[in-house]
């Protein structure tokens, strides 16, 4: 038999205005700790210099991960114009430079080609997997390799400011596995003057939005304290770009032992994911078929709620 989780049984979501400064592992784990949670996770990593919304699973909500890291993100940044880095930030080693400085017609010119289904690389200091290892730890140690190219969805690109020649201020709405850092990269070399991120901030993450976030300090001020626990909403927002039904007495009971159950559904088509409740309480999330929700995720909350 497994060890039992130490700390409370706490589902829920919180949303942290993550600093920069601090990994996006070392913020679920004091939140997990303030909060007192036996288990947390988070929805799509921040670089460690980047700042924004972090969205903090608890619990059940753990479970609910794969919708909020699917849903589109919204990220403001700023590239600096003239510079190379070997990380593709402000982080890195500059490996080469130009004196070249591009008009704000044609910045604007070459946003487009960014817009849609692309294909991007990934930087080489990422986390992404080359032959079992860490694309990172490979171009730590100098090992030569090479990053394949993955889809994208970018759905928008703009200009948003142009502080000075060597800056400019874009806004971004993406898709799952989007790397900032790849878009100034590349939009440095598509304007001919190489460019990396200055800074990175992620605006809103699917149902969540940074301005209602929680700061780390503010999390560390009422750690441990009935008043922090007013920041953890609801586990379902997680489930927000999913129809919703409602299990029957019996269907319920059916779901929550991960047997298909009847529910009340309308407005859902056969075959359509969604999830159950029941008394208000999310019970499964699973494909509807026949009046009956067969459940892929099974929720283990109080049925009182």
């Amino acid at each position: 038999m497994g060890r039992k989780r130490k700390g409370r049984d706490i589902s829920g979501w919180v949303v942290v205005d993550k600093p920069a400064g601090i990994t996006s592992a070392a913020v679920v784990n004091k939140v997990r700790w303030a909060l007192n949670a036996n288990k947390a996770g988070h929805a799509g990593t921040l670089d460690p210099e980047a700042t924004g919304v972090l969205a903090v699973a608890l619990g059940e909500a753990t479970k609910t991960v794969p919708y909020i890291t699917d849903a589109l993100k919204a990220y403001r940044f700023a590239v600096r114009l003239g510079a190379a880095t070997n990380t593709d930030d402000a982080e890195g080693e500059v490996i080469e430079t130009s004196d070249l400085r591009p008009t704000d017609e044609q910045i604007k010119a070459a946003l487009p080609a960014f817009l849609g289904d692309v294909m991007q690389v990934p930087p080489k200091f990422s986390a992404v997997k080359i032959d079992g290892q860490r694309a990172y730890k490979l171009a730590r140690d100098g090992e030569d390799f090479e990053v394949a190219a993955r889809p994208l969805w970018v759905e928008e690109l703009l200009l948003e400011d142009r502080p000075d020649a060597d800056t400019v201020v874009l806004e971004m709405t993406c898709g799952k596995g989007g790397y900032v850092r790849s878009i100034a990269r590349d939009l440095g070399a598509a304007l001919g003057c190489f460019g990396h991120v200055a800074w990175l901030r992620r605006i809103w993450s699917g149902p969540f939005d940074a301005e209602d976030g929680i700061t780390l300090d503010r999390i560390e001020e009422l750690a441990r304290t009935p008043e922090l626990d007013a920041y953890v909403q609801p586990l379902e927002i997680g489930l927000a770009d999913l129809p919703e039904v409602k299990a029957t007495d019996q269907g319920a009971v059916r779901l929550r032992n991960g047997n298909p159950g009847m529910v009340i559904a309308s407005g859902v088509e056969y075959g359509e994911e969604c999830w159950a409740s029941y008394n208000g309480v999310p019970v499964a999330v699973g494909v509807l078929k026949g009046g009956e929700l067969h459940p892929s995720r099974v929720f283990n909350l109080d049925p009182q709620g």
